[in-house]
């Protein structure tokens, strides 16, 4: 589980993956709350923690050896600069955009509708049972006991 001072850097380091973009009136990742989500993807998957918090711990060493305060306290360029060094970027991306990209304000921000793609919207063609046939013809391919 990650702690509350490695929930606040996670959420500076996601908004350099994934930052704000005023034109559309979007928050960044991090600040529309996409580190909680990282949590929740941790609690389910706890072989990826070790992983995030030693890539945490990595940036907030650097922030130090540079004199800041904290990660956040960084100039921008060098934050990101930092972020993408880490070996755990990819794993920020993949699960920070897809809950980003999930998210009602970011849907709505795009112009698409906040819920699930089904059934609005996306008709299916009936379903073609004959299609079944040449499988029930080959009968049993198997062995009962």
């Amino acid at each position: 589980m990650l702690t509350t001072e490695q929930l606040d850097l996670l959420a500076a380091a996601l908004d350099e993956v994934i930052p704000p973009n005023p034109s559309l009136g979007l928050a960044g990742a991090g600040s529309l709350g996409m580190a909680e989500h990282i949590a929740g993807v941790l609690a389910r998957t706890p072989e990826l923690v070790a992983v995030v918090s030693s890539g945490l711990d990595a940036l907030s060493a650097a922030a130090r050896q540079r004199g800041a305060a904290h990660f956040g306290a960084l100039p921008a360029d060098l934050r990101r600069q930092l972020v993408g060094e880490q070996g755990f970027l990819f794993l920020l991306m993949f699960i920070g955009y897809a809950g980003y990209y999930q998210h009602p304000l970011v849907l709505t921000a795009l112009g698409l509708e906040a819920r699930p793609p089904h059934p609005q919207g996306h008709s299916l063609p009936p379903n073609d049972a004959s299609l079944l046939d040449p499988v029930r013809q080959r009968g049993r391919m198997y062995r009962e006991t």
